[in-house]
């Protein structure tokens, strides 16, 4: 898979650690920024994530800021987008097998690299169960 990753200045530690998981189980990663500690706008970080997948130049997106919450809000703007903010292992399978989830989002400053690339190697590895769930993702566009 082709996984489009980015972060703010509250993320950049973590995704630095993430991106080498990544490849090393067999995906290919584009680092959308940010590149260094400095202060940077989430948002951007997230649009880049977000029209990748959208567009289909990614399969899933992984997005890393402080808590995690600005950038899930931020991804979660764009059509087609279903971003799920994840602090533990449950829900990371769950955004996937449940939510079809195509962008994880994680809270650099909320859990510890260890659980992270647990959480990514999960995420990655399962699949979306989809019989009832399609419906209820399907759904989700007519919500608003």
């Amino acid at each position: 898979m082709n996984i489009a990753i980015g972060s703010d200045h509250g993320g950049f530690e973590l995704k630095e650690k993430i991106k080498p998981l990544i490849v090393e189980l067999g995906h290919d990663v584009e680092d959308v920024g940010c590149y260094s500690m400095d202060s940077v706008d989430y948002p951007e970080q997230a649009k880049a994530v977000s029209k990748m997948v959208a567009e289909g130049k990614a399969d899933r997106g992984i997005l890393i800021c402080g808590t995690g919450i600005g950038m899930s809000l931020a991804a979660n703007r764009c059509k087609g987008i279903r971003a799920a903010l994840c602090h533990e292992l449950f829900t990371a399978r769950m955004s996937r097998k449940h939510n079809d989830a195509n962008i994880l989002c994680m809270g650099g400053r909320v859990i510890g690299p260890e659980l992270a690339k647990e959480m990514v190697k999960i995420w990655l590895a399962t699949e979306f169960e989809g019989g009832r769930h399609k419906r209820r993702i399907d759904m989700i566009d007519g919500v608003c």
